[in-house]
């Protein structure tokens, strides 16, 4: 009985997120929904708020680890972990400061849908366009298979009921809403997604203090019993390099993810951009500090050593069997559920479009072929479709590591893009040749130094990454042909709208 009253509360949820694609769905096609599918399917329209476009980047952005490994490591660290995680407080600030309004522009001028389509208009190459959607999918799968199995299993020890249970039961539903729903109803299920988030955060909270004794108590045994949690270097579990790698890959680069980035291109105006960008910051400053912070007090909760709860990806389930009633805990894991979902949806929908709008349409248009909107309607939800079961079946039999496998493909998309898209559309030099050497060899040196384990200094591949492409993309820019006038006219005009014509256009459809 206590197992069915865990799972009633996830059931209710996953029920309540197919509703709203349903209802989005029936929405849209009372609208002009078929007269231009792909922004609609997409990019929902460019009419996001200001509220969703917020909550749908934090949910975007953060993932079951980021609800059951991150503060799994906090409980074995200390303090010095939640510093170390305090620079994702800035990410959602960022990318839509740095990038947001300059990719809704662009967008608007000349009817991108995709990030990939600003490449491609930007450089002027299909084979750039290409390779970029190949490499969106390629790491977006690695990701979403993470997110798949993180899910599953914090299912699995909190419900009692088994990995491939829970697999099926959110991983099919996610596959189905955004599916049926498109941009929008990720954006809004996000939303909800979300708020889930905060509210399982207050709610373990709260429990694991009373289960504690307080805060002072459980303050008091940590001084006592662990002193080096109170240290920023956690006696030396937190080298300077560890902070320096996880800043730039959890933060400074995470700006240039695509699935952050075509956020940009969905709102409504610049008013609701600032707006995200507020919220955004304060919501994901509330969850990285938190949950990270409540896996700190979970010691007064699990006062055994790591391995006696079967390592830190299992603190967090162990915490909130241990301290809630059946149907409360039931509640409190719909929060790292719903990072894993809103994560999958937002990366599904993106690795579609790299599909269909980026390889498939394009193609098409090439050789001069209108595709019909019907066609592409069905077109873009098979690959939905077909894109979230492949991760699923992927899934049913996990590989090892799992979490090194969404790290790996975190720092494979930051390195394929991050310059990429930062110098292309800041820097009048950037061209082509600097943006392929950049995305290709920056990506494949990333790759052949994961595989072979290669650090320098000790730091994570990620340094080396960025780096060797930051290299070869101003060597590609010093030795390629520069852009035409005509299309750095279009990305830098020499005579700046004035702010007024700027606003509008963010409002134009």
């Amino acid at each position: 009985m206590s197992n069915f009253l865990n799972l009633l509360p996830l059931l209710c949820f996953m029920l309540f997120m197919v509703g709203i694609s349903v209802f989005v769905r029936r929405q849209q096609e009372r609208g002009s929904y078929m007269q231009n599918f792909m922004r609609h399917y997409f990019v929902g329209g460019r009419d996001l708020g200001g509220f969703v476009l917020a909550m749908t980047t934090v949910a975007t952005y953060s993932s079951v680890s980021s609800f059951v490994g991150g503060p799994g490591m906090a409980w074995q660290i200390g303090f010095g972990w939640v510093y170390m995680a305090i620079v994702q407080v800035t990410a959602i600030f960022l990318v839509l400061g740095v990038f947001g309004k300059r990719v809704a522009l662009l967008a608007r001028r000349f009817d991108a849908v995709t990030v990939v389509d600003i490449i491609r208009e930007r450089f002027q190459s299909d084979f750039l366009a290409s390779i970029s959607a190949f490499v969106i999918v390629l790491f977006f799968c690695g990701t979403m298979t993470a997110q798949f199995v993180g899910g599953a299993k914090l299912f699995e020890a909190v419900t009692g009921y088994s990995y491939t249970t829970g697999l099926v039961l959110f991983g099919l539903v996610v596959v189905v809403y955004t599916t049926i729903g498109g941009f929008r109803a990720v954006a809004l299920t996000d939303t909800c997604c979300a708020l889930m988030m905060m509210f399982g955060i207050v709610l373990l909270l709260y429990y694991v203090l009373q289960a504690g004794g307080g805060y002072d108590a459980i303050m008091t045994s940590i001084e006592t019993n662990h002193p080096e949690m109170l240290d920023p270097l956690s006696a030396g579990h937190m080298p300077i390099g560890l902070y320096l790698t996880q800043w730039i890959l959890v933060g400074i680069c995470t700006i240039a993810l695509p699935q952050s980035v075509v956020r940009g291109i969905s709102y409504k105006d610049t008013k609701g951009l600032h707006r995200a960008m507020l919220i955004g910051t304060v919501v994901i400053g509330f969850m990285t500090i938190g949950v990270n912070f409540t896996g700190i007090l979970a010691h007064g909760v699990l006062t055994g050593d790591l391995a006696s709860y079967g390592g830190v990806d299992s603190i967090i389930p162990r915490t909130v069997v241990t301290v809630m009633p059946p149907m409360l805990a039931g509640v409190a894991i719909i929060g790292p559920i719903a990072a894993s979902i809103s994560t999958i949806s937002g990366l599904l929908i993106v690795a579609s479009s790299a599909i269909i709008k980026d390889i498939y349409v394009r193609h098409q248009q090439k050789k001069g072929v209108r595709v019909p909107q019907q066609r592409l309607r069905w077109l873009s939800m098979a690959a939905t479709a077909v894109i979230g079961g492949i991760v699923f079946f992927i899934a049913v039999t996990p590989p090892s590591l799992i979490w090194i496998i969404n790290m790996f493909a975190f720092g494979g998309l930051e390195t394929a893009f991050f310059w990429t898209l930062l110098l292309g559309l800041f820097w009048r030099g950037a061209n082509r040749t600097g943006a392929l050497f950049s995305t290709v060899g920056g990506t494949l040196i990333y790759c052949i130094t994961q595989a072979l384990g290669f650090r320098v200094f000790g730091l994570h591949q990620i340094t080396i990454g960025i780096t060797c492409s930051l290299a070869l993309f101003l060597i590609g820019s010093a030795i390629g042909q520069p852009e035409s006038d005509a299309v750095l006219d279009v990305f830098f005009p020499k005579k700046k709208q004035p702010v007024e014509a700027a606003e509008g256009k963010l409002a134009e459809e």
